[in-house]
């Protein structure tokens, strides 16, 4: 029989991934500048000194969600381009749509990577966006056979960033919003062509 004050505590161990989805949350609704370390563990249920386990300041943990935010963009794009049995012209759509599933998808992420605006997040922000950037304009260009220069990547990514955006305010979610997502995307596929 398994001892449940036993289970009880490995259930509420204060783990990296707890800390850093109560800080998320906290961050999103609050601003980063407004939350401290102490409100998180708070939040949690432990005292601060808990937290400064794990991160050494806030700054290091919110750096930790970019990265975390960044990462999963990443796989998602590496997802997209590894699978062989799908055509270039059909990948460079996934890869446009799948940037705005991702955004739509995960809110709290998407947020804490491009729509805080604090000075002190800006020191956070280290080669995550540009690598970020690079590898969807890496792959634009060669899905789309070389044909799009930089200013139309760009633009391109900045109309999806804008559709993002505005979906985000409204609260709706990547399935309310799919079809038009869709209709979007076609529309950018012609900017490359």
């Amino acid at each position: 029989m398994v001892d449940l004050a036993a289970r009880r505590a490995v259930d509420q161990e204060l783990t990296r991934e707890r800390i850093l989805d109560a800080a998320r949350e906290l961050f999103v609704t609050h601003g980063y500048r407004n939350v401290s370390m102490r409100q998180i563990a708070r939040e949690l249920g432990y005292s601060h000194g808990s937290i400064y386990y794990h991160f050494e300041n806030k700054a290091e943990l919110f750096y930790a969600l970019l990265s975390e935010g960044f990462a999963l963009l990443s796989q998602r794009f590496h997802e997209i381009m590894r699978c062989e049995e799908r055509t270039p012209k059909v990948k460079l759509e996934d890869i446009l749509l799948g940037f705005i599933e991702f955004g739509l998808t995960h809110q709290s992420h998407y947020e804490i990577m491009f729509l805080i605006k604090d000075e002190e997040v800006r020191s956070c922000l280290r080669q995550e966006p540009n690598e970020s950037y690079e590898q969807f304009a890496s792959a634009v260009y060669t899905l789309s056979g070389e044909k799009a220069d930089i200013s139309r990547i760009w633009s391109v990514f900045l109309s999806l960033h804008g559709f993002v955006s505005h979906y985000y305010k409204t609260e709706q979610t990547f399935s309310d919003v799919e079809s038009a997502a869709k209709a979007h995307v076609r529309f950018l596929l012609g900017i490359l062509q």
